[in-house]
């Protein structure tokens, strides 16, 4: 599709700021721009709610140095933010996925302290604020997203007081003792709390952020429930800013209609034909980062191989590891890592009739995507630490034939609804590779029990519900301690 020449008409009273837009632009043959439904997670879950009704976005388009005008997506007015070589190297690689993701993932790896990076992290912030106050409606409400905008909420509110402005963070919030380590604690804290409502994934973050201001910034806060039908509040100056936990989840029903059609049944089965019909298929789907324990499940099945309780012959992994930040350093250590193990099983129990492990490393279309969650009879998603997993519930809502089983890291915000699944340790390693081994052994009626409690879950909770508990509670007066 290229992009429309329409630019957006009445300035929208509902605008959503994330990083990226929810489209890819890229440019043809003849030199002109061209718009594809970008991937990601929060993509997924934040589209169908502006595609219902009318609003805009603000988003960096990708590329660097040039972004087009604002134009209009299928009734979505886009607003790109357009930012320079060196400040993807300093906002986005640097200090948001060198720095932030780290040190809000339980330090797997070291974060780096950089003042460039500070610097340049600010200044974007700064400008990804200066557009959303130039593009809302008197009175908008405001939805920023995620830890690559954590200054924007105050920023904003600096620019436009009249603004409702919600944030939610889609990733973990840390203990305050790690959370201290952070030179500008102070000023991310301070940012975040120029929201009217700060959302959370799970209530340990929200707990998180609630002991962290009173420890760090001495402001009074609530000691009420963080659930989205109770928030925490936080008494900031004459304001009062709730806090909260509202897990994300996804379209279910259109997971569940795509999931169920002919065409998809027929590219499932087709699937596991090309795969060589294996007894059991495994599968991941991943961004080839350090937190998904991609290699952890490489080394479980290993084990397991070697230890005589899985037959190779009989078994098949598939694993999708989209590309992901490939510029910053520890991602390119763990796609290493990763692609010697698979060399590395494929070399000692692969047949040429048989490879044990199908490695991808390249994104894939929805179609695709959903084709696998259809054929694999063991879905394994094992990371370190998870905000959410996206992923573990789109399984579940593919699986309408009740078959399949789920294998879940307890350290996933999954999780916490997902009880049904087999839920692991992912530092212990014994405990993956039992989980595994259950889940390809079950029994069919123990594994439609647990599948059929795991839909019900998904269904009753999905991406529009937690819009509307959202939207809901940013709209709603603090609730009295």
């Amino acid at each position: 599709m290229t992009v429309a020449d329409d630019a957006p008409a009445a300035a929208p009273d509902f605008v959503v700021v994330a990083n990226r837009l929810p489209v890819d632009l890229r440019t043809d043959r003849r030199g002109r721009p061209r718009v594809r439904r970008a991937p990601g997670g929060l993509v997924t879950a934040l589209e169908p709610v502006l595609r219902g009704g009318s609003g805009a976005w603000v988003g960096w388009p990708g590329g660097v140095d040039t972004a087009p005008a604002p134009f209009v997506d299928d009734r979505l007015a886009l607003h790109p933010v357009a930012l320079s070589a060196q400040e993807v190297e300093e906002y986005y690689e640097g200090f948001a996925n060198a720095t932030l993701w780290p040190l809000f993932h339980d330090l797997i790896v070291t974060p780096r302290y950089d003042r460039r990076w500070w610097h340049g992290y600010r200044a974007v912030n700064r400008r990804f604020a200066e557009e959303t106050a130039a593009v809302a409606a008197d009175g908008a409400t405001v939805w920023v997203q995620d830890y690559q905008l954590l200054l924007v909420p105050r920023m904003l509110r600096e620019l436009r007081p009249d603004l409702t402005i919600g944030f939610f963070l889609h990733i973990p919030f840390p203990p305050t003792e790690l959370f201290l380590q952070l030179p500008w604690r102070r000023e991310i804290v301070e940012g975040m709390l120029g929201a009217d409502l700060i959302g959370f994934q799970l209530a340990g973050g929200a707990d998180n952020f609630l002991a962290l201001t009173r420890r760090l910034l001495g402001h009074r806060t609530s000691r009420a429930a963080v659930r989205a039908d109770r928030p925490g509040t936080v008494q900031v100056d004459a304001r009062t800013a709730c806090v909260g936990a509202f897990p994300i989840s996804i379209d279910t029903a259109a997971v569940d209609r795509s999931a169920r059609s002919a065409a998809n049944r027929r590219r499932a089965a087709q699937l596991r034909a090309d795969l060589g019909r294996p007894g059991t298929l495994l599968l991941g789907v991943d961004r080839l980062d350090y937190t998904k324990g991609i290699d952890l499940r490489l080394h479980a099945l290993e084990e397991l191989i070697a230890e005589d309780r899985i037959d190779p012959s009989r078994v098949s992994l598939l694993q999708l590891a989209t590309p992901s930040r490939e510029q910053v350093a520890a991602y390119e250590h763990q796609r290493q890592v990763i692609e010697q193990q698979v060399s590395r099983l494929n070399g000692r129990y692969s047949t040429l009739a048989h490879p044990l492990v199908h490695y991808i490393h390249r994104p894939v279309d929805r179609q695709t995507l959903t084709a696998m969650f259809t054929a694999a009879d063991v879905m394994l998603v094992t990371p370190l630490r998870d905000g959410m997993n996206l992923v573990a519930k789109e399984y579940v809502a593919c699986r309408t034939d009740l078959d399949g089983a789920l294998v879940l890291s307890e350290f996933a915000g999954a999780a916490a609804e997902l009880t049904q699944a087999y839920q692991v340790n992912p530092h212990d390693l014994e405990s993956i590779k039992d989980a595994i081994e259950a889940a390809m052994t079950v029994d069919a009626h123990e594994a439609r029990r647990r599948m059929s409690a795991l839909r019900r879950t998904v269904a009753g909770a999905d991406v529009h519900r937690w819009a509307r508990s959202f939207l809901g509670a940013l709209h709603a007066p603090p609730a009295a301690d």
